[in-house]
């Protein structure tokens, strides 16, 4: 098996480094040899905080990864190829920058300040490779005008391989307007504490070194680590918010490669349509699943509608009767009036079993999708929810869509219909527990129950 092909997934561990990577800087999915690939994983992450007497963070980062001729999903990142030949590749991509103040607990040097939040990027990126290694470079701006802060990374990296270990060094300077500086590590002067003077940083230059590797434990299995340390700009380096000294990092997890299928484009290639409509329910995500609650009546009778596109990724998984789809979607909240109505964005890779007795007479599909959620505006269910704890909320979670249908054409009779379905499904947004930074250290989040139609065109 060519090493080079699943070297995809270590792509997604240079998005998620906080060094390097965190950076949001692409530089390992060139060495993806077939469009289309798709894997599944965790890791587990280590790193300093930029921020003073917040001290060492543990993370759990799930890792979802799809591959395509023209699309890609890298985890957070999501994207078009613009061009992709032999030497030039070009992207234009969004992006969650994952920086601002801890969720799990506020420092003293951060006591009293405005709380600084993660944001969304839109992004230009540009590739040169060759045979001495790969030029990167980017071009970021907050679309979400949460900083108005924009940036530009330039990195270099190479590759060593020998045998199943396959090693990629790399470096990034990146240059930070003073919006984006001032927003995450400035103290205004109505923030300003005896021992936190009012000071802006400006722009600067950070300077990002990593090395990234992976280990194939078998044809499909790799273990995935990284180290990496963050060298911030000396104008940062001196606000009293801000940890002097460097930020290292360390990343250990594994990953699954289902290996190489059908292009994203290839001819004949079938869209999955799905258009679904839902209720919230006060029901937990177990007991839906295990059928033990079901009901939507609630107080705030919120309501979801959503259209989903889908691409078949791998068919009959060794043999198997499961296939993997990936979708994007979007839905629209309606609030029912408690609050504004606002869209969602849904991407997600789904598995489907279908090896039941009865299939071959009414073909029945059992489903569970795992992948992000990105909403406008926080959905009126969590936020509630979340200050009845007082917890906090975020617009980006991890995404869970099971679900169970079967085969119209099956059920009545009408061969033409054979790959349209008629199912039910849980659309659940979470945080993964609190255990993912990423997501906001969330421990919450929302379920809706919805109906939906599907079909293959």
């Amino acid at each position: 098996m060519d090493m080079n092909k699943p070297a995809c997934l270590l792509s997604l561990l240079a998005l998620l480094l906080p060094g390097v990577a965190n950076a949001g800087s692409d530089t390992l999915v060139d060495l993806l040899a077939i469009p289309g690939s798709v894997g599944l994983g965790v890791m587990l992450r280590s790193q300093q905080s930029p921020y003073k007497g917040a001290g060492v963070s543990n993370d759990l980062v799930p890792i979802y990864l799809y591959e395509g001729k023209r699309v890609f999903l890298h985890d957070t990142r999501v994207g078009i190829k613009l061009s992709d030949e032999p030497r030039h590749r070009l992207d234009l991509f969004l992006d969650y920058r994952s920086e601002g103040f801890p969720y799990d607990r506020t420092p003293a040097s951060l006591a009293g300040m405005r709380i600084r939040r993660p944001s969304t990027d839109l992004g230009l990126g540009y590739r040169y490779r060759s045979d001495w290694g790969n030029l990167d470079a980017e071009v970021l701006h907050d679309v979400d005008n949460v900083s108005k802060g924009a940036e530009l990374r330039l990195g270099y990296n190479f590759d060593w391989q020998s045998g199943r270990w396959h090693l990629r060094p790399g470096v990034i300077l990146s240059r930070r307007n003073a919006s984006l500086n001032n927003y995450y590590y400035g103290v205004s002067p109505d923030e300003a504490a005896p021992l936190r003077p009012a000071y802006l940083p400006g722009a600067g230059t950070d300077l990002r070194l990593g090395l990234y590797g992976y280990y194939a434990l078998s044809a499909r299995w790799r273990l995935l680590g990284g180290l990496s340390v963050n060298l911030l700009d000396a104008g940062v380096r001196n606000s009293p918010i801000v940890h002097s000294g460097p930020q290292p990092a360390a990343v250990l997890g594994a990953a699954y490669d289902f290996g190489s299928h059908e292009s994203y484009s290839a001819p004949g290639l079938p869209v999955h349509v799905k258009l679904l409509y839902g209720r919230s329910t006060d029901c937990n995500l177990l007991p839906v699943m295990t059928l033990r609650c079901g009901s939507t009546a609630t107080s705030d009778n919120t309501r979801i509608a959503g259209i989903e596109l889908g691409r078949p990724l791998v068919e009959r998984v060794n043999g198997w009767p499961l296939d993997f789809v990936g979708y994007v979607g979007v839905v629209r909240h309606d609030e029912n009036g408690l609050q504004p109505n606002a869209w969602q964005f849904d991407a997600y890779i789904k598995a489907y079993y279908y090896g039941f007795p009865w299939s071959r007479y009414v073909r029945t599909r059992l489903g569970m999708g795992a992948g992000f959620s990105l909403a406008q505006r926080v959905p009126y269910v969590e936020e509630r929810d979340q200050a009845r704890r007082g917890r906090n909320t975020s617009k980006l979670l991890n995404y869970l869509d099971p679900s169970i249908d079967i085969s119209v054409g099956d059920l009545i009779g009408a061969r033409s219909l054979k790959e349209t379905y008629f199912g039910v499904g849980a659309s659940h947004r979470s945080g993964i527990f609190g255990a993912a930074r990423m997501f906001g250290n969330i421990n919450g989040g929302s379920n809706y129950l919805y109906t939906y139609i599907e079909a293959k065109i």
